[in-house]
């Protein structure tokens, strides 16, 4: 049975087949080309079939994300497709998942590749999203050091000294400082490559948000993220289908004068912290 006779259909790329990234496909791709990417096989049998019997046109590959070849192969796949107007990037590794090297390599310098090799293969008009986290807020990186990390091409960002001497001391501060820099790469992005494409890209950084994943993270820190929760104004954790409708907004049309920014999802955890309200630090 032929569900859909069009062709040359709009495609979404997603990188990082995980509970937050389909959230996201669902809400936005009805009548288009998927193609998932994920470095798990079982992953991509399971949500690829998912999406298929909700209707869903959809391919799968599997990309390394640490590997630029492997991500600038799935920007090529997507690409030979049909036109590429949606990319959304969802690949990483949280804090209590990974050594602060892996984090580095992963939620950094791999989502540089992505933006990079995506930057080659957007359609005019179409847009990006990578997934950042509230933690890009939570700590600062003097400014000499970000206009220094916002030119530095991706493979050379680990040999940077700020990287190699606080990120790669912590896995925490790994975290934060990769998805701040998440930031810098879409700004970057959206000034450069990007925008020679008339293509725009955005972030997102969620707060506390319950995923299947988020649950390793809940056992290691419970305590810290109780507090955070009770000491937010929504006084509760997040859904993946309240990033989507966010994501929604910044993919859609509605959303074409926005590029190179972030928008902070997190019911008000970071208000908290910067008011005084939570502690994120303890003091000794």
């Amino acid at each position: 049975m032929i569900f859909d006779r069009n062709e040359q259909k709009a495609v979404v790329a997603l990188l990082g087949a995980g509970s937050m990234g389909t959230a996201i496909v669902r809400r936005i791709a009805a009548g288009k080309k998927i193609l998932l990417g994920d470095i798990s096989e079982k992953a991509l049998e399971r949500v690829g079939d998912d999406f298929r019997r909700s209707g869903y046109d959809v391919e799968t590959m599997v990309v390394n994300a640490l590997q630029k070849d492997s991500v600038e192969a799935f920007a090529r796949k997507a690409a030979e497709l049909g036109p590429v107007m949606y990319f959304i990037d969802t690949a990483g590794a949280s804090p209590n998942q990974a050594s602060p090297e892996h984090i580095v390599n992963l939620d950094m310098v791999g989502t540089g590749y992505a933006v990079d090799a995506f930057g080659e293969v957007m359609a005019q008009g179409g847009a990006g999203l990578i997934i950042s986290s509230q933690a890009a807020y939570m700590y600062p990186i003097p400014n000499d050091i970000e206009l220094k990390l916002v030119n530095t091409a991706t493979e050379d960002l680990k040999d940077v000294k700020f990287i190699q001497e606080v990120a790669m001391k912590d896995s925490g501060l790994a975290y934060m400082i990769a998805k701040r820099m998440n930031h810098l790469q879409a700004q970057r992005a959206a000034a450069t490559t990007w925008r020679k494409r008339r293509a725009r890209i955005n972030t997102i950084s969620p707060g506390v948000i319950v995923t299947p994943l988020a649950y390793d993270e809940f056992r290691a820190s419970g305590e810290g993220y109780q507090a955070m929760i009770d000491a937010s104004a929504a006084q509760r954790t997040g859904t993946s289908d309240e990033i989507a409708e966010v994501a929604a907004f910044l993919l859609g049309e509605h959303a074409k004068f926005i590029t190179g920014t972030d928008l902070l999802v997190d019911g008000g955890v970071i208000a908290s912290i910067r008011t005084g309200e939570f502690k994120l630090w303890r003091e000794d």
